[in-house]
Parts: structure tokens; sequence; C-alpha cells
């Protein structure tokens, strides 16, 4: 099935781990916009199904336009509305959610499906192929996510974001800082 959530699990993990490193906003960008090649071919009845995007060299150009899309939303960005606050995200955090989105997607792809080639154009071969069982890959998955999250809930309570303190600054303006 494209655009499946199970993906979202590990991403979640990653983002839990370095929250302000990896957005989880791209990484779920990516791997949505990866998946719409199946989509496509599934509803065209054309097979296969995994083609270029499903590669690593493919998957690279994804990461590429999912970093693309978010400086060129940035530059429209008082024309668009900033849902799930990505007008804040920084170019790295952006690329690094990308990648790992875009490069986990292919990996854990390249696990379940047999029209898998990710190391094309070098190899046609799928050496990942039933190398873990789809139960015990979903259940991974999906376990890592409700992990990841409740880890995420729990940076939120025990360690809310401190509002930044306005304090004049030697010139009398308003000068924001943290308070620590």
């Amino acid at each position: 099935m494209p655009i499946t959530p199970f993906h979202f699990g590990p991403g979640a993990a990653l983002h839990a781990m370095a929250p302000s490193h990896i957005s989880f906003l791209a990484f779920v960008a990516a791997n949505v916009l990866i998946d719409v090649e199946p989509l496509y071919y599934m509803v065209t009845a054309q097979f296969p199904l995994h083609r270029t995007f499903h590669t690593y060299l493919g998957a690279t150009a994804v990461a590429a336009a999912v970093v693309l899309l978010h400086a060129g939303g940035r530059a429209l960005q008082s024309h668009l509305p900033d849902l799930f606050g990505w007008k804040s995200l920084g170019r790295q955090p952006v690329a690094l959610g990308a990648a790992a989105g875009v490069y986990s997607h292919v990996a854990l792809d390249s696990l379940m499906h047999a029209d898998m080639h990710p190391f094309w154009p070098l190899s046609s071969a799928n050496p990942m192929l039933d190398a873990i069982g789809l139960p015990v890959l979903h259940g991974a998955c999906f376990m890592v996510g409700i992990v990841a999250s409740l880890w995420l809930g729990w940076q939120r309570i025990a360690w809310p974001a401190r509002e930044p303190k306005r304090e004049l600054s030697h010139e009398g303006r308003p000068d924001i800082r943290r308070s620590t």
C-alpha cells in the first residue's frame, strides 16, 4: 500500500532523538512524495510498481525535491498558511529529515517488495528482500512509532519550551533572550 504510515514510526524516533536537527514534517513529506510513484503505477495498472524513486539514486532526487519545495515555499511564505509550523523549519533539519525519509523508505520497502531494485543502476539485485518477515517489520515500525510518540509527549510535559524573556538592551530597545 503506498504512503503507508508504518514508515512514519522510524521517522518519529529519529525526530525524538534529535528534534531540532531532523524535521519530522520533511521526513513525512519525503515518504509521501516517494510513494506517488507506485500510486501512479497502481492507478494506471502498470507493473512493476516500484521503479526509479524506489532506488537510492532516485530517492536522492526526491529528497532534493523536498528541500527545493521547502525553499520555494519559504519564498512565497507570506501567501501560504503555516500548516504544522513549516515556515520555522531551517534548511538543515529539512534536508536531514528528507534524506532520512527517503533512504529509510527505500531500505524498508526493499525488505518486502520483490519488484524493488534499490541499488540500480549499479545492480538489479535486492539482497534485503525477505530478510525480515512482514509481520515483524510492520510490528517493529509500529512499536518504534509508539515509543517515539510517548517520548516526544514526555519531552513536552517534562521540559516545556521556555517563553522568551523580554528585557531592555543597552540601547533601550526590547531585547529578546531565552531565560536560562
